[in-house]
């Protein structure tokens, strides 16, 4: 072929063997296999920075309040490329903040503003997100000024945040700490659908019976952060649209009075975006060319005018004063009747009936001029929907009470995801201990490790018991939103000792002993059950032939109930866990697929999650003692039998049940042991069994042992951030 001919086909005349287009892979022509991908997040060859970089030390160096006066200086400084409305990006700002924050949801976790995910695929490009691609290139010059010492993701927060400041509403707090990625999250859940703004109908059983929406999710459509504006699947119906309103932010982690204070509180200011051809706006970030700058939803017929902006399709703002914080939009909103339009993109909205001159906001770009305030479905559902509307009225009536409520519901909503409040940084933390901090008190330091180690082992329970105790009260820790693990000892406390997974019977004999221990050696009873398994491992491990020490870091603390916020914690609940070979009942997704969720979740690598399923199995630590996976003769002994059995080809794999198998001996038909899927994907998957391989070779006995014991260890300090 002529060279020219080759340039005409559009094949490159280089030869290359890298995979560069998004969205190709190799792993594409199984679709059906297991993908580690989730476990291999943030791999450290994404990471710019520095090697021993610790972000939350630099941040402490930064210079706070000369941060705070540059970025209240921004909030008025309106900038030719992308103009302000009214002269101030406040509004905007806290459209960037809330739709970072907005993401998370509290089934698993994951979502929020804790990460600065909103810079990569796909919520870059969500059609919820439109122009938000604009208010981070605004935080740009104080990012470049400022550095490492301030993550893109404490910046965007505290935009939000100041933002309110100068629009009047003094903050709560505010805590820095939150850690940039550099690559974007692909493996979370973010819903089935293919296309953008599909019908909320996809992800509901019934979608007129809201609380059917699929778990994990929170949004009611792909690409939106809350609600539809307009109403559900776009057709205005404030009550229906309540309901939406009142699931979507219960599974945020909002009860009614915090949803209705945000959701007036984050009208209270700004604008709706709507005053153009919606179709006209170019394609998404993402989808960009390499021209816009990394821009997107190009708009030819803004002219460089903020008033000619389309975002949401919805054009007005919601107050008389949309750069002040007041007590204007309860004002409007029951102060006049209301009618539905259609906006200049062709959304419906709410608008006055009758409303004087003087009561209209000015245009955004010419004071001159003054328009309709709107309003949006679920603005409407605060009015008419008895609970909502009752809120409203009590915020009317005291609206102090109102600004402090909202205070609140805007801290929460922006630091839900960052953990407990020992992780907080910086001068404006609040003294106040809130309970969806999960609070835990300081424990003792002030005991014998030894002595209380040696009344464990003369308890009379067995290597099992402590290990299982252990693991039980360790394993609930997200490190999406920081939450769970065994520093609270909330095992012993409603819900978490009621639990299936939990094995409340044997569990209570167990934590009796515990509780006497603690009040006999002055040890935190969660301190005594992490310490038990460390001896429990210890004697696992001596009758394997190694004399071994468990890492073991004291001071844990003991939550009390009235710490515990119960219906918060019900979502911490496991419902499976491979490395204890359990799941509370049969579900679609596969076993070993919710075993590779919570080692997400955990924070596990892939080798970790093997290395410690491998021991529990020999350790004896199944749901109820059930000997599926347990492959050795030697159950309680710290041995590597678990992978040399599973590789160990003089043995078959022969379906008994849904997900049981017989492991036979090819030879005499005879059964050795039985398995559940979560033990065979070890020897099945190609990247697992790499894993289990190196563990079962005969010189890998000690690396074993002490792989085994550093994961561990891991896994029950996950949550120690007083000492990290």
């Amino acid at each position: 072929m002529s060279e020219d001919k080759q340039q005409a086909s559009g094949k490159c005349p280089v030869m290359h063997g890298g995979v560069t287009e998004s969205g190709a892979s190799n792993t594409s022509w199984w679709p059906e296999a297991l993908n580690l991908d989730i476990l291999h997040q943030h791999d450290t060859k994404t990471n710019p920075m520095d090697a021993g970089f610790d972000y939350r030390k630099e941040v402490r160096k930064l210079d706070f309040d000369e941060l705070k006066k540059d970025m209240h200086a921004l909030m008025t400084d309106s900038q030719d490329w992308w103009p302000a409305d009214w002269g101030h990006y406040g509004g905007f700002m806290i459209r960037l903040a809330w739709h970072a924050a907005g993401t998370y949801r509290i089934a698993d976790g994951r979502g929020g503003g804790g990460t600065g995910n909103q810079r990569f695929a796909p919520l870059n490009s969500w059609p919820d997100n439109v122009s938000l691609d604009k208010a981070r290139r605004l935080l740009w010059p104080i990012k470049k000024k400022y550095g490492n010492k301030i993550s893109w993701a404490d910046l965007m927060i505290l935009a939000g945040t100041v933002a309110y400041e100068s629009m009047g509403l003094p903050a709560y707090g505010f805590s820095f700490g939150r850690e940039d990625i550099w690559h974007p999250e692909k493996d979370i859940y973010w819903g089935a659908e293919k296309e953008w703004l599909a019908p909320s109908d996809e992800r509901y059983q019934n979608v007129d019976k809201p609380d059917t929406m699929e778990n994990p999710l929170a949004a009611v459509q792909m690409g939106l952060i809350y609600v539809n504006p307009e109403g559900v699947n776009g057709v205005p119906d404030p009550l229906k649209t309540a309901e939406q309103v009142r699931v979507t932010f219960k599974r945020m982690a909002m009860n009614d009075e915090e949803t209705v204070a945000l959701t007036a509180g984050g009208h209270t200011v700004g604008k709706c975006h709507g005053n153009g051809d919606a179709d006209a706006l170019g394609v998404e970030p993402e989808a960009a060319d390499v021209e816009q700058q990394g821009f997107g939803w190009s708009n030819p017929s803004q002219g460089g005018k903020a008033g000619k902006a389309v975002s949401s399709g919805l054009e007005g703002a919601w107050t008389s004063e949309p750069t002040r914080f007041d007590m204007g939009y309860f004002e409007l909103l029951f102060g006049h009747e209301w009618e539905l339009k259609k906006s200049p993109a062709g959304a419906w909205q709410w608008e006055p009936i009758d409303i004087s001159e003087e009561n209209k906001p000015v245009d955004a770009d010419d004071p001159a001029i003054r328009h309709n305030p709107i309003m949006t479905d679920a603005d409407m559902a605060m009015k008419m929907d008895p609970d909502f509307c009752a809120i409203c009225e009590k915020f009317m009536a005291d609206p102090d009470y109102f600004r402090d409520s909202f205070a609140r519901a805007w801290f929460k909503l922006t630091h839900r995801d960052l953990g407990p409040k020992s992780r907080y940084i910086g001068p404006e933390v609040p003294d106040e201990d809130l309970i969806w901090q999960d609070p835990v008190p300081a424990g003792n330091t002030n005991y014998s490790v030894e002595t209380v180690k040696e009344k464990i082992a003369d308890s009379g329970l067995s290597i099992a018991d402590m290990v299982s105790t252990a693991w039980d009260s360790a394993r609930t820790f997200r490190q999406s939103d920081m939450r769970g693990g065994a520093n609270g000892a909330r095992i012993r406390l409603a819900p978490h000792k009621d639990w299936q997974g939990n094995e409340p019977e044997r569990l209570a004999k167990v934590l009796n002993v515990y509780e006497a221990l603690s009040a006999e050696t002055g040890a935190s009873v969660a301190d005594v059950i992490v310490l038990a398994g460390s001896v429990g491992i210890e004697r696992a491990a001596k009758a394997a032939g190694f004399d071994v020490v468990v890492p073991f870091l004291k001071g844990r603390g003991d939550a009390t109930s009235e710490m515990t916020d119960i219906e918060s914690f019900e979502p911490l609940e496991p419902l499976a866990d491979g490395f204890r070979n359990w799941q509370k009942q049969d579900y679609i997704v596969k076993p070993e697929e919710m075993l590779l969720d919570r080692a997400q979740l955990m924070g596990l690598t892939a080798v970790e999650m093997t290395v410690l399923l491998g021991g529990m199995r020999v350790l004896g630590t199944n749901y109820a003692g059930t000997k599926h996976g347990v492959f050795t003769e030697h159950e309680g002994q710290l041995s590597n039998d678990f992978f040399v059995n599973l590789t160990d080809m003089k043995y078959k794999w022969v379906p008994k049940g849904r997900n049981v198998y017989d492991i036979v001996e090819r030879k005499t038909d005879a059964v050795k042991w039985t398995a559940t899927r979560v033990d065979l994907v070890f020897g099945s998957n190609s990247i697992l069994r790499s894993y289990a391989e190196v563990y079962a070779q005969d010189d890998a006995k000690e690396k074993f042992v002490n792989d085994f014991i550093a994961a561990w260890a891991k896994v029950m300090n996950a949550d120690r951030f007083d000492v990290q």
